[in-house]
């Protein structure tokens, strides 16, 4: 490949049936911690390089918490992608952020118990510093995307992130807002915190598409109510996608903290890395240990 995609794009598989994109083709990519959930499908986008990946599969049938989040931005951290956005849904947990509209969330809360959230450990310890786990620049470039597609936008809120694949208990959903959480959805940790350990930048763009339970004067969200949505906010979606695309074009790699994320997390001595681990993680740390 000439060059690396400008953006990685993490959502349904029907963000990449646009009529902008071109010259399509899919990419089987095996990772050193197993396949991605479905093939990489790399394209031209505004005249630049996008790569799309399903993250629940083509067809939608993997489960929140049986998603391989760390084969999936391993794969395209090997693309040479600096820039992720994802495309999620998310239930509101404010009377403002209503449905139908985007969140651009700066902060994270990870409420799941079941997923492997680090690509370090057997023998590899580093600590990665995540107090803002949001990219500040990339997220105001997706809001900015965002309105100019013409969608209402919110920027900031927390994103609470829940195991899954239920939805929340009416007592649930009513402790999370007394947090203070903004929205929630099942897949953003520990997507976000995996981008972070590959010195990604990372931003979501959140549709709204319910007010989860707790709100007593509209319907408890479900799957047909969740479906019904995303499919009126696809075309804004891709719309958004397209104008973030224009926006990057040009622009330099990341000079932001997300692409040094590891410069002092590594706590191991070298020599106390074993050659198999050195080699699965070589993409991610190699510079560091040379």
């Amino acid at each position: 490949m000439a060059e690396s995609p400008v953006l990685g794009v993490i959502g349904g598989s029907g963000l990449y049936a646009m009529s902008g994109l071109s010259d399509t083709r899919q990419l089987e990519i095996d990772t050193p911690f197993g396949k991605p959930s479905a093939p990489l499908v790399l394209g031209n986008l505004a005249g630049e390089q996008v790569v799309f990946l399903a993250r629940h599969g083509i067809g939608h049938h993997i489960s929140p918490s049986e998603v391989n989040y760390r084969a999936n931005i391993y794969a395209l951290k090997s693309l040479g992608v600096k820039r992720v956005v994802s495309i999620s849904a998310c239930g509101s947990l404010r009377e403002d952020y209503a449905p139908g509209s985007i969140v651009i969330p700066d902060q994270i809360f990870d409420f799941t118990r079941l997923r492997q959230r680090s690509f370090f450990g057997d023998g590899l310890v580093a600590h990665v510093g995540v107090a803002d786990p949001l990219c500040a620049e990339l997220s105001s470039l997706a809001a900015q995307a965002a309105a100019a597609a013409g969608a209402m936008v919110h920027s900031g809120g927390t994103f609470i992130t829940i195991e899954g694949p239920r939805f929340s208990t009416k007592a649930e959903s009513n402790l999370f807002r007394s947090w203070g959480m903004s929205i929630i959805g099942m897949t953003a940790c520990p997507e976000v915190f995996l981008a972070r350990e590959a010195e990604m930048s990372y931003a979501i763009m959140a549709h709204v598409t319910d007010y989860d339970v707790w709100h007593v004067s509209e319907e408890p969200v479900s799957v047909e109510m969740v479906i019904r949505t995303l499919l009126k906010n696809t075309a804004a979606a891709q719309q958004a996608i397209e104008h973030l695309v224009h926006s990057l074009s040009g622009l330099p790699a990341p000079d932001c903290a997300c692409s040094r994320a590891l410069a002092d997390a590594i706590i191991t001595q070298p020599e106390r890395i074993t050659p198999e681990i050195r080699q699965r993680c070589s993409l991610l740390v190699q510079k560091y240990l040379e």
